[in-house]
């Protein structure tokens, strides 16, 4: 449903130094750049899915009260990464890396503020669907089992 997501922060290459590494835990790099002003990352880049950048009023960046950014993760490993890479350049901690029973019982995520504040958080979860189609292959198998036993049969006719 959405394209992409800008946060505005205060000085673009200075939130850089910051997103850079961490963005690269979830698979992400620098796709665009329009220096001094802003920086697309995305996996490719015909997608900047995610923006940092000065704001548009040319006013100061400032937080959104209860806006946050979720960045969906490929397992509990790498958002445990994502947690530690942003403390590490310099970011505060917003939860740590763990289970969130109080979302869905498969969530797992850990929270973080950027340089200048802005909320993020990586996450993982198994959707209701994902849990039908494991276990909608399992029948298929069984299928093929009983197509087998059948040409079996059909050869042991044949040969009759």
């Amino acid at each position: 449903m959405l394209h992409h997501v800008s946060v505005g922060v205060r000085d673009v290459e200075r939130a850089a130094k910051f997103y850079d590494p961490v963005l690269k835990t979830l698979g992400y790099r620098r796709v665009m750049e329009f220096l001094p002003y802003a920086i697309g990352y995305g996996e490719t880049r015909d997608r900047p899915e995610f923006w940092i950048q000065l704001p548009h009023n040319k006013q100061p960046a400032s937080v959104g009260n209860g806006v946050h950014v979720a960045f969906l993760a490929k397992n509990k490993a790498v958002v445990d990464k994502f947690h530690t890479q942003a403390l590490k350049q310099g970011g505060s901690n917003g939860g740590e890396p763990g289970p969130r029973p109080d979302y869905t019982p498969s969530y797992y995520g850990a929270f973080t503020f950027d340089l200048d504040g802005n909320k993020l958080e990586a996450m993982l979860m198994v959707l209701v669907k994902d849990v039908a189609k494991t276990a909608a292959k399992k029948p298929a198998r069984k299928a093929k089992a009983k197509t087998a036993k059948k040409a079996g049969r059909a050869k042991k006719k044949s040969r009759r």
